[in-house]
């Protein structure tokens, strides 16, 4: 059998930031390939809404309410989730932010802030869902939503720029120090997509010109354009990939002049 499973069947994958956006698109496109899913974010409400279209597809949805900023809230989540749905085989760190300042303007509470919403909530969901996942003997896959301004520099500004570039970083050691337990950690760079994230930059249209002129697919991104290269980083399909970014741009990281 040279063709490996790209589904997700008997999967159980915990993804941050699942109420919407691309958290939202990734938890139903994980459900669509067979997953059970739980959810956390700070958002109830949007939680239930994607709950409802996890189950459309006859899968299994659990949601906590939780601030992944706070270790108590991570360790608790993690704790509910193991109870209610046994092992977690996936972990998605999409909870992002962003507070779009200049560099010389940037104040302590924004930087930190930022840093602790994109990246430190990161490191420590997938420190206990790591130690789960080593427990369980079984490893996992874990992906991290990057941002091609984790490798260009971009308007998004400072802060959000270094979180990203952390977090690229961020899984290149983790997956040289959790390999030995068969834990597979990658990333995902995302360039422009359509969420509510990017909704009012993305109404202006010479904001939108300008994207279009580094970007040689000449569009933007749709969020089912994100979900594949999830499903297969999350699938038996990428066994053998682990400490890479997958850059979903549509070819701005490789744009020449």
């Amino acid at each position: 059998m040279f063709l490996p499973s790209f589904k997700l069947e008997g999967k159980k994958a915990l993804i941050t930031g699942g109420g919407r956006g691309i958290g939202r698109a990734i938890a139903i496109g994980f459900a669509e390939a067979g997953a059970d899913v739980i959810l956390l974010s700070r958002t109830l409400n949007d939680l239930e809404e994607v709950k409802g279209k996890i189950e459309e597809f006859g899968r299994k949805a659990w949601i906590y309410q939780t601030d992944v900023t706070i270790r108590e809230d991570v360790a608790n989540a993690v704790k509910r989730a193991k109870g209610d749905a046994g092992n977690i085989d996936i972990l998605v760190n999409n909870a992002g932010m962003n507070i779009r300042t200049p560099a010389l303007d940037v104040s302590d509470e924004e930087w930190d802030q930022i840093m602790n919403t994109n990246l430190k909530s990161a490191f420590m969901v997938s420190q206990e869902v790591g130690a789960s996942m080593k427990e369980q003997g079984s490893g996992g896959r874990i992906i991290n939503i990057s941002s091609v301004a984790g490798l260009m520099a971009l308007r998004t500004g400072i802060a959000y720029g270094a979180t990203k570039a952390a977090l690229i970083q961020m899984t290149k050691v983790l997956a040289f120090e959790w390999g030995k337990y068969n834990i597979n950690v990658n990333a995902i760079g995302p360039w422009y997509f359509e969420t509510p994230l990017t909704e009012a930059l993305l109404q202006n249209k010479e904001y939108v010109n300008d994207i279009l002129s580094v970007t040689p697919l000449k569009r933007i991104g749709q969020l089912p354009e994100l979900v594949g290269p999830a499903v297969f980083l999350a699938s038996d399909a990428s066994s053998y990939i682990s400490g890479q970014t997958v850059f979903v741009d549509g070819g701005m990281t490789i744009n020449g002049f």
